[in-house]
């Protein structure tokens, strides 16, 4: 249990947008394969990932093995038997539907408009097969077909079934008030068992009703007789109220209601148990097999006194060890490992530091094996101004016969801030090296300070440019020297 709420409480905000994507994918695979083979076999091999799960937690390493082979398998079987299927969906052309588009429950439809339809169709001979979808989606079971999205009218109805209609061949799928689709291929049935006089269209609808729930109707062109197909079971049509009783039994306002509930419900429960089963397997990751790592994290001095400086340290580094998870510690940051000293009560001079776990900050769900050094010393200075005389450094040799009469800096004295013990015993700060090879006559020259000690800095550090303005001579006297 600890380990769970270290693990919760140590989710990062990257966490939760990993969690909620990876969700929002799985719901959206189930809303785009809802009611096809496709989705069945996905939820198998859910349910042969959970098997092989607690299998390998068991200590059954054939049965997880043999549960990773067929899980392999199955994701190929998927690939290559429902390939159509998969082309269907994603030949989607309207990105909304494709992303986040939800699929409306089929609203109510107009029995009445069916009825009259089927009546006229049978009166005039005219064959006919048009479906009814029901809760299982059909995107699996029919092919090809012409998108025609038209409003559902008897006039419509019977015009599609014409004779002379190019897409009176097939059937017509009609959701809600609206006809979605024409010249449609259903399965046909491979029963043996079905009536002589069964045509081609009787054995589509029956093939249809074998593997969905939707209800086909259809109209014989060479009797007229209709017939309603649902469930395996054929409903033989003699009057037209029979057939609107067992449609309305189907199709009516309740059912329609109730539909959309349960359809509400059932989306409802699908995007829970995909947060459910992400966040459960990122859990699974999260609690995985520890393991240890070395870190070597800089070391943050603390609330330092404003006249105090740092001279010194013996390590600006800590080593550790720690462990945890294996996902949570290749996911720490450098941000997130942290190692601080207190710096306020230090005094000017050696200050002996010790590092104490309080001391190390690490991510919730990762613990501390050992670290070293137990403890630093730190050279601490007040820091302080002091004015320092400013003196050329020169650099070689003058040419046989010439010195140096005079010599000046401007600026001649600078102010330097540094710690009181580095600026104790300075009482001049010298310039970079200025070469004598090549003077041969008074003049200038232009160059900088040299500040020998990193702690040192100059109080204006605009200002670190000195000008050296020198006066050369012959010598009268050679024996004289240079210096």
């Amino acid at each position: 249990m600890d380990t769970f709420i270290n693990i919760v409480s140590g989710m990062r905000w990257q966490d939760y947008l990993d969690i909620l994507f990876i969700s929002y994918v799985m719901f959206r695979l189930y809303v785009l394969f809802r009611g096809t083979n496709v989705i069945r076999v996905i939820l198998v091999i859910c349910l042969l990932w959970v098997i092989r799960t607690i299998a390998l937690g068991m200590g059954l390493i054939i049965t997880s093995w043999a549960m990773q082979g067929i899980i392999t398998v199955a994701a190929l079987v998927i690939i290559i038997v429902f390939r159509n299927e998969i082309s269907g969906v994603l030949q989607i052309k309207n990105l909304k539907s494709f992303l986040w588009g939800i699929p409306r429950y089929q609203m109510h439809t107009p029995v009445s408009i069916i009825v009259e339809s089927a009546h006229e169709l049978s009166r005039k001979k005219i064959g006919a097969l048009i479906v009814l979808p029901m809760k299982q989606g059909l995107k699996s079971c029919v092919q090809g077909g012409i998108d025609w999205q038209g409003k559902l009218s008897r006039e419509m109805l019977v015009s599609i079934f014409w004779h002379d209609n190019p897409v009176h061949d097939g059937a017509a799928i009609i959701q809600g008030n609206r006809i979605t689709n024409v010249s449609v291929i259903l399965p046909l049935s491979k029963r043996r068992d079905l009536p002589s006089y069964f045509g081609t269209r009787h054995r589509a609808a029956m093939g249809l009703a074998e593997q969905t729930d939707a209800l086909v109707l259809v109209v014989s062109e060479e009797t007229g007789g209709i017939s309603l197909f649902m469930k395996n079971r054929v409903y033989d049509i003699n009057d037209t109220h029979v057939l609107e009783t067992l449609l309305d039994d189907h199709l009516s306002d309740d059912s329609t209601r109730t539909g959309i509930r349960h359809h509400a419900v059932e989306l409802a429960a699908a995007a829970m148990i995909s947060l459910f089963s992400v966040t459960g397997l990122w859990l699974s990751f999260s609690s995985g097999e520890e393991i240890l790592a070395n870190r070597e994290v800089p070391i943050e001095f603390m609330n330092l006194e404003q006249k105090m400086e740092i001279m010194g340290s013996s390590s600006n580094i800590v080593k550790l060890v720690i462990s945890g998870a294996s996902p949570l510690v290749q996911a720490i940051g450098q941000d997130q490992v942290k190692v601080k000293l207190d710096m306020s009560n230090t005094v000017p001079g050696p200050n002996v530091m010790g590092i104490q776990r309080e001391n190390i900050q690490l991510p919730p769900g990762i613990r501390l094996k050992q670290f070293e050094p137990s403890e630093v010393e730190v050279t601490m200075d007040e820091t302080i101004q002091k004015q320092l005389a400013v003196q050329p450094t020169w650099t070689g040799r003058l040419k046989q016969g010439l010195i140096i009469s005079s010599a000046k800096a401007v600026p001649e004295t600078v102010m330097v801030k540094g710690g009181s013990m580095a600026l104790k015993e300075i009482t001049t700060l010298f310039t970079e090296p200025v070469p004598l090879d090549h003077i041969t006559q008074s003049g200038r020259v232009l160059t900088s300070f040299a500040l020998d000690k990193s702690n040192l800095k100059l109080q204006d550090h605009g200002k670190n440019n000195v000008t050296i303005y020198y006066e050369i001579k012959q010598r009268s006297n050679p024996g004289d020297n240079i210096n």
